[in-house]
Parts: C-alpha cells; sequence; structure tokens
C-alpha cells in the first residue's frame, strides 16, 4: 500500500489525466490514417502503452518512444522496393501488431513502472538504453537488408544472403550506431539522460545487445518455437539495458 501511495504521490493524478486525453486522442486520429504504422490492434496497445509510459516518466519517457515509433516505421520504408524484389521486405506493409509493439516496448515499460515505485537515475538510463538499442537493432537490419554490400553470418562470418538470420553487414552496423546515438541524443535533449557519456553508454549498450541479438538468431533461433522475433527483440532490449546500467555503476566505481 505504501508502494501505491508513493506512486500516486510522485506520479501527479493529472499527468495521468493528459496521458489519457492526450493518448486517446492519438488514436483517434490514427484509426482514420489511410495508411498505418500500427495494426488496429496494435494501436489499442499502444494507446495502453502510451498512458503507462506519460504517466510513470513523464511526457519526456513518452517522447523517447515516440520517436522511436516514428523513426523505425520510417526506416522500414527505406530501400523498400530493394528489400520487396529480395522478398524480405517487412509484413504488413511495415504495420506493428501487438506482438511487435511488446517486443519492442515491453524492457522500457518495465523500467518505466520500475522508476516510478523506485525512482532511481539507473532506470531511465535502463529506459532509454532499452529504447535505443531497438531502434539500432530495426536500424541496422533495415539498412543492412537494402544496401549491405555483403551480408556476414556472425557466427562464421561467411557471406550469406541479406534477410538471413544472424546476418550483419558494415553499414547496417554503422547505421544502427548512428540509430542507438540517435535516441540517446533526444533523451539527453529532453532531460532524461543527465550527461553526455551515458549516450556513450546507451551505444555501447545497443551495439553489444544488437550483436548478441545477430548471435541468437543464427544459434538458437531455429531450434526453439517459442524463440520469435518478437521474444528475441525482448531479449534485445532487456541485454541493452543491463549493459547500459552495468557500464555505468563500472564507471562510477572507476571514478569514485
Amino acid at each position: 500500500m505504501q508502494d501505491l501511495i508513493g506512486l500516486y504521490n510522485s506520479q501527479p493524478l493529472g499527468n495521468w489525466l493528459i496521458a489519457l486525453g492526450f493518448n486517446t486522442l492519438l488514436v483517434a486520429i490514427a484509426l482514420f490514417l489511410p495508411r498505418k504504422a500500427l495494426t488496429t490492434a496494435g494501436i489499442v496497445h499502444a494507446w495502453f502503452l502510451g498512458i503507462t509510459l506519460w504517466g510513470c516518466v513523464g511526457w519526456q519517457g513518452y517522447a523517447i518512444m515516440f520517436c522511436y515509433l516514428i523513426l523505425g516505421t520510417g526506416i522500414t520504408y527505406i530501400g523498400k522496393d530493394i528489400k520487396t524484389a529480395k522478398g524480405i521486405a517487412e509484413k504488413r506493409k511495415g504495420a506493428r501488431g501487438p506482438e511487435n509493439l511488446w517486443g519492442s516496448a515491453l524492457t522500457g515499460t518495465v523500467c518505466a513502472i520500475g522508476y516510478a515505485f523506485l525512482p532511481h537515475p539507473f532506470w531511465l538510463l535502463a529506459y532509454t538504453a532499452s529504447i535505443a538499442t531497438k531502434l539500432s537493432d530495426t536500424t541496422a537490419s533495415e539498412i543492412g537488408k537494402a544496401y549491405g554490400k555483403t551480408t556476414y553470418l556472425i557466427t562464421t562470418l561467411k557471406p550469406v544472403p541479406a534477410g538471413t538470420e544472424g546476418a550483419i553487414s558494415l553499414e547496417g552496423t554503422v547505421a544502427g550506431i548512428v540509430g542507438s546515438l540517435t535516441i540517446a541524443a533526444i533523451a539527453l535533449l529532453v532531460g532524461i539522460l543527465v550527461n553526455p557519456l551515458e549516450i556513450a553508454w546507451c551505444a555501447i549498450a545497443a551495439f553489444v545487445a544488437t550483436n548478441l541479438e545477430s548471435l541468437i538468431g543464427a544459434t538458437l533461433q531455429a531450434k526453439w518455437n517459442w524463440l520469435t522475433n518478437e521474444v528475441v527483440n525482448g531479449i534485445n532490449t532487456a541485454i541493452g539495458a543491463i549493459v547500459a546500467v552495468l557500464l555505468a555503476v563500472a564507471w562510477a566505481a572507476i571514478v569514485s
């Protein structure tokens, strides 16, 4: 009960009402758009997600996830004709369903709720790193599939067709780093991150997590039916969040 009271006091009721009103307005608009970034079910889940994030980490935290959705969706359209010709374009013309949404945002949501109950800057770093990791992964994958001159299997470094699970490319890797830096920079701009060094932690964590995800895709994903892309995305973002916090803790120990 004390935790619930603490949550109520730290996150004013007005903040939740703004979250409810703003996200309801966005959902109403999204449902009538001719081209949707999310399926109808995905939009409903995004409504709940948006309210939760705004209520727990404010408009600043919400803005980071919103930027990810816009940037991540836009990136799927880059080189779309090339990816379609290769047969590796996103399903549903790139529209995301609930499973895609939560695969990308579950870790961030847990961090946001954790911050609401037990406020600590590490929750915000982990939150940002999880989103930076997901945009890094999305950017690396989409740019690599469209413009990667040569894609290599991460376990053997032998050339493989673009779109192969566990494949990486130089072009995709560079694009992924840019993607993670973009989210971290936005987080610093809105005040979620408190110093430029945390941008580096997010970028390093995203790089580590994205490559570990490729390793999982190359070695384990085909063996277990339950290890879907969405589950792997959840693991990916969790790794990114954890690594960023570990880097911050290690650095604090070094300089103290």
